[in-house]
């Protein structure tokens, strides 16, 4: 074999085990080009932001950062010494997910590329997802404590619904029916948080996520969004949902719930509230139990007009016993985030005064699973 062969062949063996090595290290990495764009992203980057390269390369990485943005200090000072460089501490907020810190280390690939590689110390990774595993494990213990006492009063809620039902008006009927059927609702949700656990996956079947969210809808006109307008844009040719149906209007009611009391609280007779749906190519997330990567494009985007988020809570929002509220408990949207999660999903948010949306993303029927 000639040496040029051979020079070949090393060169090429280099360049596979370095993409290894990029693919299969363990901390998050991205590469962004000399334009700004982001044009690779390890599988600990999707992981840890919850999207595929697809959805993460959606304009250009540089562009995205926020003025003096300390990611752009740093990929700056590694194409302009040439060598490696590191900053710990970084505070990072992409994509539009919550704000967290890492340690950061760019490296120049010689191409007017940068290697941009980051070590989780808070936030979406590391401290955070322990501390919410702490409290989220406490919120079970609650929930096993509360449920035998909650089954009571279903049972005299429930009656009654069915009597009123018996001596209803014809145009009071469904609304009677929909007590019932909701308590019914509830009372399934309370047997299952008897054996609830850490482990513990939602039973998932094909579902109309339009069906869901009509069903949300029809709940919240009649109850806290009363007196709001609430505007709603589908997208009918979204493929089924593979989902708990239970559970996914336990998210969206608790969702709905929450911006609806945002937008009341203009008290200027303004208040909106707008329920979107949309598929989105190229979202990936990771599955639960450690599972790879799968597909999550069916996008439900709750959105309102209200005063916005605090910025001190924002950081921990998805935490238990967080909240804004002067009587919240804090529980709603740390159990949103666990079932998202139980369901191979994402969850994240925007906020500013004036607009709030939380975007909710979910697997959808494989073509496997629908003809099984």
């Amino acid at each position: 074999m000639s040496g040029s062969i051979k020079s070949q062949m090393r060169s090429m063996d280099s360049a596979a085990l370095k993409a290894a090595a990029f693919e299969l290290s363990p901390d998050p990495a991205l590469v962004v080009d000399s334009e700004g764009s982001l044009v690779a992203a390890n599988e600990a980057a999707e992981a840890l932001f919850g999207q595929g390269l697809g959805l993460l390369a959606r304009g250009r990485f540089r562009a995205a950062l926020p003025p003096g943005s300390a990611l752009v200090s740093l990929l700056n000072r590694a194409l302009e010494s040439g060598t490696r460089v590191r900053e710990r501490g970084v505070h990072i907020s992409l994509f539009g997910l919550p704000p967290f810190e890492a340690d950061g280390a760019a490296a120049p690939l010689g191409d007017g590329s940068v290697l941009l590689t980051l070590t989780v110390k808070t936030g979406l990774g590391g401290d955070r997802t322990a501390q919410e595993a702490a409290g989220l494990r406490s919120l079970v213990g609650l929930g096993r404590m509360l449920a035998h006492e909650i089954k009571n009063p279903l049972a005299g809620i429930r009656g009654a619904a069915q009597l009123l039902k018996g001596g209803a008006k014809a145009e009071d009927i469904p609304l009677a029916q929909l007590i019932v059927d909701e308590t019914d609702r509830v009372r399934r949700l309370v047997d299952r948080m008897e054996a609830f656990s850490d482990d513990a996956l939602p039973v998932v079947a094909p579902l109309n996520i339009h069906q869901v969210l009509d069903r949300v809808r029809a709940l919240a006109a009649n109850g806290v969004a009363d007196g709001l307008t609430l505007r709603e844009r589908f997208d009918p040719s979204l493929p089924p949902v593979l989902g708990d149906e239970d559970q996914l209007i336990q998210v969206f009611l608790n969702l709905v719930k929450n911006a609806a009391e945002a937008a009341h609280s203009r008290n200027d007779g303004q208040g909106e509230v707008q329920i979107h749906t949309a598929y989105r190519h190229g979202v990936r997330v990771r599955a639960a139990k450690g599972q790879a990567l799968r597909g999550a494009p069916l996008e439900v985007r709750i959105q309102d007009n209200g005063p916005g988020i605090p910025d001190h809570i924002r950081e921990s929002l998805f935490q238990p016993f967080v909240t804004s509220k002067v009587n919240g408990a804090g529980l709603g949207l740390a159990l949103v985030a666990k079932l998202i999660a139980g369901h191979g999903g994402l969850i994240d948010f925007e906020s500013e005064p004036g607009r709030t949306v939380f975007r909710v993303l979910l697997p959808i029927v494989s073509f496997e699973e629908g003809s099984a």
